[in-house]
């Protein structure tokens, strides 16, 4: 039956042209398309590009950067594509008119975002390409890898000029952590001079408290002193008074005495009893006297040593006030001066490691701490010179009244005391006298008469002086009442004075305290920059290096199983789906069911059918491989299996479609079409079988598709001989149930046709 069939096709010559073409669709199908897509990445070169350079340079690190005319130029030298340099204009209009497949524009401002690494806003390189999809979508795809390929072969340009710029720019921190170095040391000398002026500061200010502290004490005690010379002058501008009350009545007394000497001889005992009287009250007035005139001359004398002392205490009260302010801005201006040449020296390094923020944040703090130190030693100061000035005021208040009519009133008083101090001898001694001559009080009337007269003119005299002293005494009291009141403002200032000492005495130790502080930390800050100095000098860099820091990774890329091009890895899916093609178009022109002659048996008519479409697929198979082995030069890992692998795809391929076209008919064949199109999808010929919607992952083991790709991808690529022979022998499963429901449905249909004629 097999050879009446090939005879029935060599007859008709339509038929067998027929069959020569369906044996051909394989090699058509596969071969063709594998031939037009063999390599077309290869060809990348064909493929027109426009680039559109407006890149404007930049400086950057004293030089020129010209990223875009470097990019153009490397684009120019690359084979990726077939780059044209034309302007936005043309390349737009290239787009619309499909003369490009796409445009890169490199924009203006690319070098500049590559200067702004080190900016508060650093800006990104953007790199812009427009693919013209509606052309053709897969060009755009490949324009997308090639984009990411020039994207990384920027990226690593620029990261090797920023890795240049970097380790200079390491250099140049390492020379400028020495120099920064020098100056902590510097300025530690200074830190370890402030804390050693600090402490002489805190010891003299120390002193000035202990001083102070004994100043007030003098005050107080001066105070007291004071006071009881206003009480002694008080008594003694009292006592005057009443010696002038008695002088008066004194000169009353002589007067009458006088006009009385005709009763003189009358009252002679009386008058001896009366001067017994009178000369011995007199010796106490006489010595009362004495020591009156002896404290005054006393304290007239200690008057210059009083002013002097005064006159001191001024001038030394001002020199003082005007010491503390010169001390004052010469501690304020050194303290602000160390400050700011630390801040300035500070500022280059730190602005290497910390942001404009944290830097005015810094600053801020700095600016703070300083005017806090100034205003406290203002105000520490402020409150000494405050008592110093009132110590000024009283001692300038306390000369000014001891050294001007104090002591002319003193004067006064010591004089008109001797007046008074040689009256009273002189009374004294006339009183003697008249007590020894009361006996002979009559015979000395003319003599009493003339000594009377005396009496008189020396009581006047005396009467002047005492005036005289009593006025001296009430200007004495005065004064003593006003330097009460000088000493007594006096002791307030000198509390004043010492409390200010110790609150500066105070603050100096604050002072000293943080000064020791300062010069540890200086001192550390010099170790540390000593140390980065050290290690930046270590760090050395080339071209290697650079290299390093802009292409990190390097990837080595190992083939498990090498596939040189698309075609080859396409040759699997593309001859797998032309022998499926080539089985269904058999079914359009060869009859299925037809025998060219009554068969004997059912057996017969199956085989001499089956017959046909194996060697029609035994046909396709060969032509198909030998055109891909031969004419495209498809490497393979074993010919004589990859011939014998597409006979076992193609015998099962045409056992399925036999078996659906002869039971079925043309709805067979559109179930064969359905399956074609699920393995269209399904068989994972092109994309990967995870890439494809679950739905259709479920169907895959079903179709022999799957089985012969996995099988001849395992010939032509991997070499693994099991694998192929595993989904081999799912094929020949496939086959073998096909040709038993063939063989089935023959066997009914040699019943239903040809069975009822032998019983007739």
């Amino acid at each position: 039956m097999f050879l009446k069939e090939i005879k029935e096709i060599v007859k008709s010559r339509m038929l067998l042209l027929s069959v020569i073409a369906v044996m051909m669709i394989p090699l058509l199908y596969s071969g063709v398309f594998l031939w037009a897509f063999w390599d077309p990445y290869g060809h990348l070169d064909k493929l027109p590009v426009a680039v559109v350079n407006r890149d404007n340079g930049a400086d950057f690190e004293g030089e020129r950067l010209e990223l875009g005319d470097e990019l153009e130029k490397e684009l120019k030298d690359s084979s990726d594509f077939d780059f044209h340099i034309v302007t936005s204009e043309q390349a737009m209009d290239g787009l619309k008119n499909q003369e490009y497949y796409m445009v890169i524009d490199i924009p203006e401002n690319f070098s500049e975002n590559a200067t702004t690494l080190m900016d508060e806003q650093p800006k990104k390189l953007e790199l812009s390409y427009t693919p013209n999809e509606s052309y053709n979508f897969v060009s755009s795809q490949i324009g997308q890898s090639a984009m990411k390929e020039i994207r990384s072969s920027l990226q690593a340009s620029v990261t090797k000029t920023y890795a240049e710029t970097m380790f200079d720019n390491i250099k140049k921190m390492g020379d400028g952590y020495i120099e920064a170095s020098d100056g902590a040391g510097q300025l530690d000398e200074g830190a370890l001079k402030i804390t050693e002026g600090t402490n002489e500061f805190k010891k003299n200010l120390e002193k000035l408290a202990d001083r102070s502290v004994s100043f007030s004490s003098g005050i107080e005690k001066a105070n007291k002193g004071s006071k009881d010379v206003a009480s002694g002058a008080a008594q003694l501008s009292t006592g005057l008074a009443q010696l002038h009350d008695g002088q008066t009545k004194l000169i009353d007394g002589g007067n009458q005495l006088q006009a009385g000497t005709a009763n003189l001889a009358s009252g002679a005992a009386e008058l001896e009893n009366g001067l017994n009287t009178i000369d011995g009250e007199m010796n106490e007035l006489v010595e009362g006297t004495t020591s009156a005139k002896a404290g005054a001359d006393q304290f007239r004398e200690k008057l210059p040593e009083l002013s002097s002392g005064t006159a001191s205490i001024a001038a030394g009260a001002d020199q003082l006030q005007a010491g503390m302010t010169q001390f004052e801005k010469e501690l304020t201006s050194q303290i602000s001066a160390a400050q700011n040449t630390q801040w300035e020296q500070l500022q280059p390094i730190l602005k290497q490691v910390m942001t404009a923020d944290q830097m005015a944040a810094l600053e801020a703090e700095m600016t703070a701490n300083q005017q806090n130190l100034t205003d406290g030693i203002a105000e520490g100061f402020n409150e000494l010179q405050a008592g110093s000035r009132q110590i000024e005021v009283g001692a300038k208040e306390l000369n000014q009244t001891v050294s001007g009519p104090l002591l002319e009133n003193m004067n006064q008083l010591t004089a008109g005391l001797g007046n008074i101090q040689n009256g009273q001898m002189q009374l004294q001694s006339g009183i003697g006298k008249l007590s020894k001559g009361a006996g002979r009080l009559n015979e000395g009337v003319e003599q009493l008469q003339t000594g009377e007269n005396d009496l008189l003119t020396g009581l006047n005299t005396m009467a002047e002086k005492v005036n005289e002293a009593k006025a001296g005494s009430e200007t004495l009291a005065k004064g003593a009442d006003e330097l009460l009141v000088g000493l007594t403002e006096l002791a307030g200032g000198s509390h004043a004075l010492s409390e200010g000492a110790d609150k500066l005495a105070d603050g100096s130790a604050e002072l000293a305290s943080g000064s020791s502080e300062l010069e540890k930390g200086t001192k550390e800050l010099h170790d540390e920059l000593e140390k980065a100095a050290d290690k930046t000098d270590d760090v050395k860099a080339d071209d290697k290096t650079y290299d390093m820091m802009a292409e990190p990774v390097d990837v080595d890329e190992q083939t498990f199983h090498d596939v040189p091009n698309y075609g080859t890895g396409m040759a699997p899916y593309m001859l797998s789906l032309g022998l499926f093609v080539g089985a269904i178009m058999l079914t359009i022109i060869f009859p299925l069911k037809e025998p060219p002659e009554q068969p004997k048996n059912a057996f017969s008519w199956f085989t001499g059918k089956l017959g046909v479409f194996i060697l029609v697929g035994c046909v396709q198979a060969v032509a198909a491989t030998f055109f891909l082995l031969a004419g495209l030069g498809l490497h393979v890992q074993s010919v004589p299996r990859f011939i014998v692998m597409a006979l076992i795809a193609s015998f099962s391929f045409m056992t399925l479609i036999q078996m659906l076209a002869t039971i079925l008919g043309n709805p067979g064949r559109f179930i064969a079409v359905l399956i074609l199109i699920s393995q269209l999808t399904a068989s994972g010929g092109t994309f990967p079988l995870e890439l494809i919607p679950d739905a259709l992952q479920h169907i895959n083991k079903l179709l022999p598709m799957a089985y012969s790709i996995n099988a001849f991808r395992a010939v032509i690529s991997s070499g693994d001989y099991a694998f192929m022979w595993q989904n081999a022998a799912v094929l020949i499963g496939f086959a073998l149930f096909n040709m038993m429901m063939t063989a089935i449905y023959f066997h009914g249909q040699f019943k239903r046709q040809y069975g009822r004629i032998e019983t007739v």
